[in-house]
């Protein structure tokens, strides 16, 4: 069977630039969206040179800029984003929602996977703030897509093992614990961590079977669900030594939560008054 063409959304990315790897490596033509806002940022233009020395297509288009945007996706069968989380806030939604605009209006693409990638937002209506507003806006999004009548595939890969696994998923670090590690709760709440590489290798392999067409792909090995326990328990065991645990009860734990939230809020309404006179009420 003939390989899709790919254009990757966010190739320069955390997920991005891995999926633009695995669909090199899986044999498919691949091109990454340049978008003109690279400006002056060395790094990511170094990496897109590097893409194309690999031998992608660098297809320069504004998420703005609908005229090009339609004509680059124009240039493919499968379109995925992977537009970090941060870019799913005020006008970096209705980024997202432009790039839906120019599929539908291309009118060519079997099949697009929005930056999805996390939690199955559909299934989180649960969810607490500050993540609430993430997930809010994915359903957004999908909304637009299935209204659009686009091919599509969800892909929920839960918890991206580099920020939760070597800090035993402890909060505001990434380096392992060296005495002692924050259990939250009871600890046993079980978890689905995900190698980042292992996404975008199973993200590219869906992309042309008719399994997934229209619905969501969930990447849970079984031996990648754990608890915070057995997560501490694995560590311990593989660097011989016990960690003292301190237990943050959930009612500790969500009254920071909120804590922060208010603190943020704040600092936002201040930003907002000092750059503009505005003042809440």
């Amino acid at each position: 069977m003939e390989k899709s063409r790919v254009l990757v959304v966010g190739g320069t990315g955390y997920l991005g630039r891995r999926i633009v790897k695995a669909s090199l490596a899986q044999g498919h033509e691949t091109c990454v969206l340049m978008r003109p806002e690279i400006g002056l940022d060395i790094d990511k233009l170094q990496m897109l040179l590097s893409f194309k020395a690999q031998g992608a297509r660098l297809l320069e288009a504004s998420l703005d800029d609908h005229r090009g945007l339609v004509a680059a996706v124009k240039q493919v069968d499968v379109v995925v984003s992977a537009m970090s989380g941060v870019h799913f806030r005020s006008h970096n939604l209705l980024l997202q929602l432009k790039l839906v605009e120019a599929i539908k209006e291309a009118g060519n693409v079997k099949r697009f996977l929005p930056s999805e990638f996390g939690m199955n937002p559909a299934r989180m209506g649960h969810a607490l703030e500050p993540g609430r507003v993430s997930f809010d806006e994915k359903m957004e999004i999908r909304k637009a897509i299935e209204e659009a009548n686009i091919p599509h595939t969800y892909i929920s890969a839960n918890c991206f093992a580099a920020y939760f696994v070597p800090n035993l998923c402890q909060m505001r670090t990434l380096l392992p614990p060296k005495e002692e590690v924050h259990v939250y709760g009871d600890g046993n709440v079980k978890a689905i961590f995900m190698d980042e590489d292992d996404v975008a290798a199973y993200t590219i392999r869906c992309i042309d079977d008719p399994r997934a067409l229209n619905k969501t792909i969930y990447l849970r090995p079984e031996e990648n669900i754990l608890s915070q326990n057995e997560l501490i328990a694995k560590w311990e065991k593989l660097s011989g030594k016990v960690l003292e645990k301190i237990p943050i009860p959930s009612e500790e734990f969500l009254a920071s939560i909120k804590e922060i939230i208010g603190k943020k809020r704040l600092l936002y309404s201040t930003q907002r008054f000092s750059t503009s006179g505005w003042t809440s009420t």
